[in-house]
């Protein structure tokens, strides 16, 4: 797929996803969307990529739904009547996926199985999906020129992009409903003592911060780093610990016989770690253990 919205750009295994609408404030379509669900599928397999960086091009970072589109600017089909039974059973129908399912769910349910680590680096207005996308990230950073806003009650719709199962998990339940029902704009000191963002930098060093962050990840084994990245959302969720033995014996197993070799004789021999494995080709058998 070539992008209209968005720039590719691959260096040093870190790739720069950049939301490209930048006289429109990079606001969110449909096309967007889908764009960016290929991009993070595309992104997961490509072995030329160990980390992701996501901005914005130009001023904002996303200004949310572009809602000045024909028609339902959500783009779903009012001729519908969807229930969770269709929901349940027709998840994947056509006409559920381009008519009832909301598209920024779609993004970052395409965050949350992509294999490598995703970071926000949000330089401006992170408003509605602009906000809620980079609660599906690893690692969220802020220049001091951003404002995040869940500003969906005050339109009168409610939060998406899966964010009701994020957005408690990344700043605790209570400031989480406090930011919604608010729908207030966050100045980024706010964004950070609440949690939701790592650092506030000044606007010149954002993107650096974030590639120093992604070069580091980069440097280590791209199956040990994609295997981490599940086992913490997934594992995190389970109902009992014993749950996480059973991946984490797993994965300790696995990853022992591979490129643990050649963390522990780099180790042994007092030298960086050159990590040859694929997340493309040597994830273990047991992979992806949740279907």
């Amino acid at each position: 797929m070539s992008y209209e919205t968005l720039r590719y750009e691959v260096a040093d295994h870190v790739l720069t996803l950049t939301l490209n609408r930048p006289e429109q404030l990079n606001a969110f379509t449909v096309e967007m969307a889908e764009e960016l669900i290929d991009a993070f599928n595309r992104a997961s397999d490509d072995d030329a990529v160990r980390a992701i960086v996501v901005t914005g091009a130009g001023r904002a970072f996303c200004a949310g739904m572009d809602l000045s589109t024909g028609g339902n600017v959500f783009g779903l089909d009012e001729s519908l009547s969807p229930t969770m039974e269709d929901m349940e059973r027709r998840l994947d129908d056509p006409a559920i996926v381009a008519g009832v399912r909301d598209t920024g769910g779609r993004v970052t349910l395409a965050i949350y199985d992509c294999k490598k680590p995703v970071i926000a680096a949000i330089n401006g207005a992170a408003v509605g999906i602009g906000a809620t996308m980079t609660c599906a990230m690893d690692i969220r950073l802020a220049s001091e020129k951003a404002r995040i806003g869940f500003v969906f009650n005050k339109i009168g719709i409610v939060p998406e992009a899966c964010s009701s199962w994020f957005l408690p998990r990344v700043v605790g339940l209570s400031q989480a409903l406090e930011w919604v029902y608010s729908a207030d704009i966050l100045q980024p000191d706010e964004a950070l003592q609440g949690g939701l963002v790592k650092s506030v930098l000044p606007a010149e060093e954002l993107l650096d911060e974030a590639y120093r962050i992604a070069r580091r990840i980069a440097r280590h084994s791209p199956v040990a780093i994609a295997l981490t990245r599940q086992m913490m959302y997934r594992n995190a969720a389970m109902p009992h610990p014993l749950e996480a033995h059973k991946v984490d014996s797993l994965a300790m197993f696995y990853t022992s016989l591979s490129s643990g070799k050649e963390g522990v004789q780099s180790f042994l021999e007092k030298r960086d770690a050159v990590f040859t494995d694929s997340s493309s080709k040597d994830m273990p058998d047991f992979y992806p253990w949740w279907e």
